[in-house]
């Protein structure tokens, strides 16, 4: 298992974190993901033998949302 934080940009309710923690547990291989309105991040557990961090990455993505990497620039 490896754990990892996605800094999360454009999440200004709790509905936008629950529609990423959805998503996020829709991704074959999760195991935990808790994401933080107030921190605006999503801290993943996951098997990395089923899924890879760029799975994730795109999952919230394609929900419109920007995920900061790790160069600090946004995708």
């Amino acid at each position: 298992m490896v754990t990892r934080t996605m800094a999360i940009s454009g999440m200004n309710v709790q509905d936008d974190a629950d529609k990423i923690s959805q998503a996020l547990h829709e991704v074959w291989g999760i195991d935990k993901a808790e994401v933080s309105l107030a921190r605006k991040e999503a801290v993943l557990t996951y098997n990395e033998e089923a899924a890879s961090f760029h799975d994730f990455h795109q999952a919230v993505c394609d929900l419109g949302y920007d995920v900061q990497q790790e160069d600090g620039t946004t995708s």
